[in-house]
């Protein structure tokens, strides 16, 4: 493979501007990061640790292998909503190793609001179980919750995908041989119930763990008896009279220590291979990133420059280079994987569709993964267009996206708007991971088109009836729209509904993508089947 030549100055004034701003935004992003971990109410922590408890992410930093990385899901999810009063949606979730085993970490946070499940809480939880399903990967589960939050429970309980569906997830996956490892180290009531008693094994711990499908103050109401909460569902209980858990622990270090010594005898299934080659850093460093990703959405990027900076040795084999220049294709390695890329360069056309399609016939022909790099307008408009095809055209890239059975990896590095944003395997094409830098954006079309349309329409109507729209109509109009789209476009208003797996940081790209990868080798592909392309 050939070399990306880069031809960014990286002495220039214009990227040193850029740089300089992007490290702005960054420094925003890491301490948006730090108040959300550490966003418990400081009198919640203080009693939850002088109970002998351990804090969610102390006990996912003991579970995993030394060493190793934790990818966190979803961290900044319901920020900015409930006036911040569920950090991290009061779940924290992600992908681990334990004992060289790839495993889904679901656990509940009960600093925050007791651990109680809330909309965003509830597809953040829903959403694990997706990843470790779709990769089958074992899933632990440490459990320290009080259930649903009340005030919130018509938006939790009912619906397909609610609070029901971790239930529904859970025999799902045990009947396809997925590992659930249930470790109890808190309250567990009501449906919540059901996660240790659907899991494979269940530890729970002493004086704090406790299970039961109604606590000692719904007993009362609904029987008269009086019971205490260790009587009704504590470890003693439940692993010497109900069997309902199956390890006893003595305190949260104890409980890890079963778990990890379980995952000891977990076997591994059949994995998909790859032709991995030895791993080689980017030729250019990966802080260039930060002097070249798109603050200002209007100036055009040449995604060859990101590529160069997260590919192994900004080594490139491009496909159809000379044809539809507004898309990237070819094939590279990334930490020794090889990987199959598509990245925006401009707006989608007919023949930018059509080599789109053709690329990824190839990578899933070749059983490679597949990175989406996101950085697209949408698909050209106009009478020229509409009458070559270019709906026709469109859909056959959507089509073989759809049906691509390798991994999909989707980062949006710019904008993301239109129906770009589904041919590039946006949210509803299932990507394996859908990931977002800082400076992204993500809407049905830019703030700018969206009031120049809305304007339009207005304006239309008041003509029909007869009138006409002021200058400082119109003005304020489109100040209402823009600020509308600047804020309902942002990447946090997109990460805090988990409309992604999270915000990343650029030059962490590299790393999270092989980390993906590593996870999606642990379930043989699918072959890849298309329907109809339209002619």
């Amino acid at each position: 493979m050939y070399r990306i030549k880069s031809q960014i100055d990286t002495t220039s004034e214009v990227f040193q501007n850029n740089k300089k701003q992007y490290e702005a935004l960054l420094n925003e992003f890491r301490s948006r990061i730090v108040n959300t971990v550490n966003g418990a109410p400081k009198k919640a922590v203080e009693k939850h640790v002088q109970r002998g408890k351990l804090l969610a992410r102390d006990r996912i930093n003991l579970l995993v292998d030394s060493g190793t990385p934790f990818l966190e899901l979803s961290t900044l999810a319901a920020y900015g909503s409930y006036e911040n009063q569920f950090p991290s949606a009061g779940i924290v979730t992600g992908i681990g190793v334990i004992h060289g085993k790839e495993t889904i970490i679901i656990a509940n946070d009960a600093t925050v609001k007791g651990g109680t499940y809330i909309k965003e809480t509830i597809r953040k939880h829903v959403r694990a179980q997706e990843i470790a399903m779709e990769n089958h990967l074992p899933c632990v589960y440490m459990v320290d919750s009080g259930g649903v939050f009340l005030p919130e429970q018509s938006k939790v309980f009912p619906d397909r995908f609610d609070f029901g569906r971790f239930f529904y997830n859970q025999a799902r996956m045990s009947a396809a041989g997925i590992p659930q490892i249930s470790i109890v180290m808190g309250s567990c009531t009501a449906g919540g119930a059901y996660v240790p008693a659907m899991s494979d094994e269940t530890i729970i711990v002493r004086e704090q763990g406790t299970i039961f499908i109604g606590g000692p103050p719904l007993v009362k109401a609904a029987t008269g008896e009086e019971v205490t909460a260790e009587e009704l569902g504590g470890a003693d209980v439940h692993t010497s009279i109900s069997g309902t858990a199956d390890h006893f622990a003595d305190d949260d270090q104890h409980a890890i220590s079963i778990c990890r010594n379980i995952f000891e005898t977990l076997e591994i299934g059949h994995k998909q291979h790859l032709n991995q080659i030895e791993i080689e850093e980017p030729f250019y460093s990966v802080e260039e990133l930060y002097g070249i990703a798109p603050i200002d959405l209007k100036k055009s990027v040449d995604s060859r420059e990101i590529i160069a900076r997260i590919v192994d040795g900004s080594r490139f084999q491009e496909f159809k280079a000379r044809y539809a220049p507004t898309i990237v294709t070819g094939f590279a390695h990334i930490m020794g994987f090889p990987v199959g890329i598509i990245a925006n360069n401009g707006v989608l056309f007919s023949e930018t569709a059509l080599k789109g399609a053709h690329f990824v016939e190839l990578c899933t022909s070749r059983k490679i993964p597949l990175i989406f790099l996101q950085n697209i307008t949408g698909f050209i408009v106009g009478k020229e267009y509409e009458h070559k095809g270019i709906a026709r055209d469109g859909a056959k890239f959507v089509h073989a996206v759809a049906n691509a059975n390798v991994p999909k990896f989707t980062v949006v590095f710019g904008g993301s708007f239109g129906a770009g944003n589904y041919a590039m395997a946006g949210r509803a094409y299932d990507p394996t991971l859908l990931l977002m830098w800082p400076n992204s954006k993500i809407s049905v079309m830019g703030g700018e088109q969206a009031a120049d349309v809305l304007i339009q329409v207005k304006k239309e109507q008041l003509q029909a009836q007869g009138a006409e729209m002021s200058q400082t109509d119109m003005d304020s109009l489109r100040k209402s729209i823009l600020e509308k789209y600047e804020y309902e476009g942002s990447a946090y208003f997109s990460t805090s509904r988990l409309w992604d797996d999270g915000i990343i940081d650029p030059a962490d790209t590299r790393k999270v993508l092989a980390m993906g990868i590593a996870m999606s080798l642990n379930k043989k592909w699918d072959e890849t089947k298309y329907g109809i392309f339209r002619m």
